[in-house]
């Protein structure tokens, strides 16, 4: 969901940016499994534009189950003094932000807190 944030901020950015030129970016942009479906996706229905893709990202990554794997995701990445808090907290928020965009950065910072254990 970070690379479908990034191209839409492109878009504000430049609005007059051609779609081709996002779209041939995007096997640049997407990692891993993403990676693999982005390049079975562009086999099966070439050269799409990027309303296009950005409802298959939707419709691929926002369903109950990514949801939930994203939510154990969020629950099981515990705290810990022997990692960089600061990418923890960025990595935790990613994964809220992904899971709801609507969630709002004070409701973020209370979730991620509420993950670290003791008294802060």
């Amino acid at each position: 969901m970070e690379v479908k944030d990034y191209i839409d901020g492109l878009f504000i950015d430049v609005p007059r940016i051609p779609d081709y030129w996002i779209t041939a970016r995007l096997n640049t942009e997407v990692k891993g499994h993403a990676s693999i479906w982005y390049t079975e996706m562009k086999e099966i229905h070439g050269r799409r534009n990027w309303p296009w893709w950005k409802s298959q990202i939707i419709q691929k990554y926002s369903n109950g189950t990514w949801i939930w794997k994203q939510t154990m995701s969020f629950e099981n990445d515990k705290y810990s003094v022997d990692k960089d808090p600061y990418e923890g907290c960025l990595r935790q928020s990613k994964i809220l932000k992904a899971i709801d965009p609507q969630m709002n950065i004070q409701m973020r910072n209370h979730k991620i807190l509420t993950q670290m254990p003791g008294e802060l």
